[in-house]
């Protein structure tokens, strides 16, 4: 049976097109699934016979969104969410690349489940879907994995999920041999012993609720070490999620120095501050905790300005 190939205008939509600096109205036609023109007023022009127009009310009209921290539950986990389910989620909020993180069982730790995971989101997942392997051997942080043979299996990036590498010497050896097979390893900067039972952001708000605190200097002590661990590999490196202006200062000046690192900020961390934990909203006990407003603010500077 022959699929319906008819073109499509897309018309009266906001286009935004990052690699193209575009943000503004316009129309995009779709002909055969390829994008064949992308301007303002096709539809006034005149467009192919037995096209669909479809009016976009000044909804946007943007290229395929990529979440590079997906927690899928397969392999191990399909009790939780499965790729099928996650893709049809994904679809949804128009995100058309789902990188999925490692904390699996068993953990992507090895070529084996790599392929696993490639095959099994090719038979049921209707977005692409990408792993990124673990960094060390069953996320312990003590060993790392077979970088080299997990990038040819078709790992992404490489990650220890939600927990960091405390051994620098690991993660020393592990930046260097990401750099040799040009992987990106993706890191969680939080130093568990700083955390400790901290359920929130250390401060006057934390006191007055009676809960234990967490300083922004678990997360900027781990992310100094990996800046000069970077300096000395010369791998590259990204910030899993950053959360304070103590951070944004350590990878600003990283990146000054000319180092490869790149971070990242959660959407919770960009809208909320701590202030809205109110009266133990337990829904906002976040990794890394919500911060103050301060932080907030620069977080979403630091976005603006292309740090973040």
């Amino acid at each position: 049976m022959l699929t319906d190939r008819r073109p499509i205008l897309l018309a009266n939509a906001r286009v935004i097109d990052p690699s193209r600096d575009i943000d503004g109205p316009g129309d995009v036609l779709i002909a055969d699934g390829v994008i064949r023109d992308l301007k303002r007023g096709i539809g006034a022009a005149g467009v192919p016979e037995g096209t669909d127009v479809v009016n976009c009310a000044g909804k946007i009209v943007a290229p395929g969104l990529i979440d590079m921290c997906a927690f899928v539950g397969e392999p191990g986990l399909g009790h939780r969410e499965t790729f099928a389910s996650a893709s049809q989620a994904a679809a949804t909020g128009g995100i058309t690349t789902i990188i999925c993180q490692p904390g699996t069982e068993p953990v992507i730790d090895n070529s084996a489940t790599v392929d696993f995971v490639l095959r099994r989101a090719r038979d049921t997942a209707i977005v692409n879907i990408q792993p990124m392997a673990a960094l060390t051997k069953g996320l312990r942080g003590e060993e790392m994995t077979e970088i080299g043979l997990l990038r040819a299996a078709g790992a992404v990036a490489f990650s220890n999920g939600h927990t960091s590498v405390m051994n620098a010497q690991v993660m020393r050896r592990a930046l260097t041999y990401a750099r040799d097979f040009d992987a990106l390893i993706v890191h969680h900067t939080e130093d568990p012993d700083l955390v400790g039972e901290g359920v929130m952001n250390e401060g006057e708000f934390a006191s007055r609720l009676g809960l234990s605190g967490i300083p922004p200097a678990a997360e900027a002590v781990v992310l100094e070490r990996d800046m000069r661990l970077v300096a000395l590999s010369k791998g590259r490196y990204h910030a899993a999620a950053l959360s304070s202006v103590d951070s944004l200062d350590i990878l600003r000046r990283a990146r000054e120095a000319g180092l490869a690192v790149s971070a990242s900020v959660s959407i919770n961390h960009l809208t909320l501050n701590e202030n809205d934990i109110g009266p133990y909203r337990t829904f906002l006990k976040l990794t890394p905790p919500l911060r103050t407003e301060v932080d907030r603010r620069a977080l979403v500077e630091a976005l603006a300005s292309g740090l973040v």
